[in-house]
């Protein structure tokens, strides 16, 4: 087994810390409202989304279910998604729950938040080798973010309050 630990960083005096077992058996993608299934990738099937050249802005965002600060911001990015569709700003949400809890954690929590935007499982134990693959600034903590367009990019190991992300996205466009 491997123990894989994940800062939940933020920019509160509350830092939550999570160590985990690490039991990647699961790999049933489940269909969820409006989304179709949940792909559950390694890094390899998670690369396309952090590096497609068009005329699109991609927001990829890595969160996970037990992440207070994660979960604080989601509704920021659906609104980002909503209020610049046209103008190809894309969201992408990376989870980084146990491929376990797809099914008992994941899927019910989109349902339950209304989620609309691209969610993906990453399913990687090799920790060390994809987060510098990401960007050589993460730590590993989360949330963490990658905006890009085209060969521009930015990488926010922090979370947002809904004028700062707008903000980041704009300068961007």
């Amino acid at each position: 087994m491997v123990m894989v630990c994940i800062a939940c960083g933020n920019n509160t005096k509350e830092d939550t810390t999570v160590t985990a077992s690490e039991v990647i058996e699961d790999k049933t993608a489940v269909v969820s409202p409006g989304e179709g299934p949940i792909p559950t990738v390694d890094y390899d099937g998670l690369e396309p989304y952090l590096t497609k050249d068009n005329d699109s802005t991609y927001v990829v965002n890595f969160w996970a279910t037990w992440c207070k600060p994660c979960i604080k911001e989601m509704p920021y990015f659906e609104r980002i998604q909503a209020e610049y569709a046209k103008e190809k700003v894309q969201v992408v949400f990376v989870s980084l729950d146990f491929p376990d809890k797809l099914n008992t954690q994941v899927i019910p929590f989109i349902e339950k938040n209304n989620i609309q935007s691209k969610v993906i499982l990453l399913d990687d134990s090799d920790a060390n080798s994809w987060i510098p693959k990401v960007s050589q600034e993460w730590s590993g903590a989360i949330p963490a973010t990658v905006i890009y367009k085209g060969k521009e990019r930015k990488f926010y190991e922090r979370s947002f309050s809904y004028e700062e992300l707008k903000k980041e996205v704009t300068s961007i466009l």
